[in-house]
């Protein structure tokens, strides 16, 4: 190949700049043979050693294989204490500050005493330190997981209508639901192992950021509302399944006369303050060393105030209770409950990996750092397994905790450990003291814990102006969600995101190319006017896949565009089968006589003089914007070159991948149409045309730009 090229500028500044390159025209098959690798002829070879690197075992591996796995061993021998310690340490005693309250606030979502929720707050923070790979991810309590893992709780242990709080029969209703909690986050944390077992990471990516931003802020309306009874101090049963969202609120209005005006007045008191602290920590984060613990302020004062003034019995507030000090015993969940958990749970670890792995991401572009999808598939299986045998409900990585980390100054996994001896300090020795704290409080906690999720409708406005098909998913998902169910909005949710793919993928547009002049540059003709078409050459391209799904949107496009009318189509049968007919006829005067046979340049002729009213002597297809093709597909394009040459059309192709190329030729397209009519690029196809028109087909033809 020859490729002159020549700069042109000024003061030794490159002002323009002109290319010049003469080489040979590459069909796909002289490309392959100049410049194809013997990949596929060792691929076979190949494959055995890796499986056999694979299989090896020496103590290299091992040790490869174990800080893989368990990451620790990888980034601890690495850590800088000097200068990381310090900020993992106080962004680790903040967040676990901050599990206090939120902990024992998320596990009345999961209908199970608050002591769950300090336990759930413990053990998953220890082992994704050890397992996870996200440096600035904080786990535990979710709002939403827990509001989806309490519906499942509801369904299986309902609340009774009255319950005396120091009997037996209370401590075996507690047991119920904490079982079948924990069997929830014992399946979901099976789920998360098995799908790491088959590398199944990327499962993630179909949970799309509008699906997932839509999904929390319309769960997050869900858990508002749900926190209304506590807040007005209403004994009511929790609404589940399709529409619970309206009948929690209708349930509320007729139950309004029984508000308990202490706790309203409880409720308003903590509304307030945490609202204006937690905008004066967003307001003010750059100038705060740390951000203001105003959640654990606020339920250390009202523990305080319930006890001096005896709120509970005073005035029949409803109070946290007993909270034991000390590790849990090892229990059993509920395993029997499989079967009726199975669906829901599938949902729940969908939704907990989808929220923990965009975190881990966001951060983790931010600070230059990568994450492994399927190791933390591991890290929250792990997590989620082991805790459940603790009496823990699902975890997750969690919103407000991980943006506390991040802003605190979190430099490593190792934050965690601060995180946990805080949790551990309350379970051992300071848990029983929160015996009178009012639930309204954890009401409120839980409320104002929602901002962010809340502040994600200022999204709508960016998503109208990219992608309207994104809004609409946004809007499908969060309507979905409000009006039926959490589980199905998110099914929803997502089946709707896919339809608008495939939608997209069935009306894909079809053009026509035209050439920039004096280049080899091809741009559709609808946007660049001054591009022309190449004369007796029709170039198109389909911007999308070729399969079933629009092989008649495909087919429809390439007919009007190439005028393959079924009118025109028989018209010229009937023209080549009277040519036929008139040339055998005269064949045997003809070889009598001495007369060359001219049936091949007769038929020629005839079609010359027909192409040239339309002045489309040849069609070519960049299939540079082809993904994929499927049977359907490939029996297509070997069904409109079939017509092209029956209406005197030549077929070219260009730009095709191996793995359409591969599929049309396994389809049989080669049967009817020319290999060598198969180019590297558009330009290669048209001046092979082109010199063809002229003279000859040579061994060798040169493009020139």
């Amino acid at each position: 190949m020859k490729t002159p090229s020549t700069l042109k500028g000024q003061h030794g500044d490159t002002m323009s700049a002109s290319v010049a390159v003469y080489r040979n025209i590459y069909t796909e098959d002289r490309f392959k043979q100049a410049y194809g690798s013997e990949e596929e002829a060792a691929g076979g070879s190949r494959l055995r050693e890796r499986l056999a690197g694979k299989c090896r075992c020496s103590r290299r591996s091992c040790f490869h294989l174990l800080r893989e796995r368990v990451p620790v061993f990888n980034w601890l021998p690495r850590y800088r204490l000097k200068k990381w310690i310090l900020g993992d340490t106080v962004a680790g005693l903040t967040v676990g500050i901050l599990h206090i309250p939120q902990g024992m606030a998320f596990a009345l979502l999961t209908s199970v005493a608050p002591i769950f929720g300090l336990y759930t707050s413990f053990f998953p923070v220890v082992l994704y330190m050890f397992f996870g790979t996200g440096r600035h991810v904080s786990t535990g309590t979710f709002a939403v997981v827990s509001l989806m893992t309490g519906s499942v709780v509801e369904q299986l242990v309902p609340t009774p209508l009255e319950v005396n709080s120091s009997s037996s029969e209370a401590a075996d209703f507690e047991a119920q639901r904490i079982g079948v909690a924990s069997a929830v986050a014992l399946l979901s944390g099976i789920i998360m192992l098995c799908m790491f077992g088959l590398q199944l990471g990327f499962l993630s990516t179909y949970l799309s950021e509008p699906i997932v931003k839509a999904f929390t802020s319309a769960a997050a309306l869900h858990v508002t509302v749900s926190q209304l009874q506590s807040m007005l101090g209403l004994r009511l049963p929790r609404h589940t399944g399709n529409f619970s969202l309206f009948k929690t609120l209708a349930s509320v209005i007729e139950n309004l006369p029984h508000t308990n005006m202490a706790e309203l007045l409880i409720s308003l008191v903590c509304l307030a303050v945490l609202v204006s602290v937690k905008e004066i920590n967003t307001r003010y984060r750059h100038r705060l060393r740390t951000p203001i613990p105003v959640e654990i302020l606020t339920v250390i004062i009202a523990t305080c105030v319930a006890y001096v003034s005896s709120l509970d019995a005073t005035y029949n507030i409803e109070i946290v209770g007993h909270i034991p000090a000390g590790f849990p015993r090892p229990r059993l969940p509920a395993i029997h409950t499989f079967p009726a958990i199975a669906g829901d749970t599938i949902a729940i670890t969908f939704v907990g990996y989808a929220v923990s792995v965009s975190l881990a991401m966001i951060y983790a572009d931010k600070h230059g750092y990568s994450i492994h999808p399927n190791q933390e598939l591991l890290a929250h299986g792990i997590s989620n397994t082991v805790s459940s045998f603790f009496t823990c409900f699902p975890s997750s990585a969690t919103l407000a905790t991980t943006s506390i980390l991040e802003s605190a100054g979190g430099y490593t996994q190792l934050s965690g450990l601060f995180t946990s001896l805080v949790v551990l300090v309350v379970l051992l020795l300071i848990g029983p003291l929160f015996y009178f704290l009012p639930k309204a409080v954890l009401a409120c906690i839980n409320v104002t814990s929602l901002r962010q999720m809340f502040l994600q409708f200022q999204d709508l406005p960016e998503l109208w102006r990219i992608s309207k098909h994104d809004l609409m998913v946004w809007v499908v998902t969060w309507l979905s969600v409000v009006v039926l169910n959490v589980d199905l909005g998110l099914a929803i949710g997502v089946i709707f995101s896919m339809m608008t793919v495939v939608c997209r993928t069935q009306r894909a547009g079809c053009s026509v190319l035209g050439r920039a002049s004096n280049t080899e540059i091809y741009r559709p003709l609808e946007n660049h006017s001054k591009c022309y078409e190449v004369p007796g050459v029709k170039i198109l391209t389909y911007n999308g896949p070729i399969y079933y799904g629009n092989r008649s949107f495909f087919r429809e496009q390439m007919s009007r565009m190439l005028g393959l009318t079924p009118e025109r189509i028989r018209s010229r049968e009937k023209a080549r089968k009277a040519i036929e007919k008139r040339e055998s006829e005269t064949s045997v005067s003809t070889v009598e006589r001495g007369i060359a046979n001219t049936s091949f340049s007769s038929e020629n002729e005839f079609f010359q003089s027909e192409t040239s009213e339309s002045d489309v002597q040849a069609v070519l297809i960049d299939c540079s914007s082809v993904i994929f093709v499927d049977v359907a597909g490939a029996r297509l394009f070997t069904q409109i070159c079939t017509e092209c040459q029956k209406v005197g059309i030549h077929v070219y192709l260009a730009n095709c991948n191996e793995s359409v190329l591969k599929i049309l030729t396994s389809g049989g397209l080669m049967n009817h149409m020319n290999p060598q009519h198969i180019f590297v690029t558009v330009h290669d196809a048209v001046m092979y045309i082109q010199q063809h028109k002229e003279k000859p087909p040579e061994s060798t033809m040169t493009v020139w730009v």
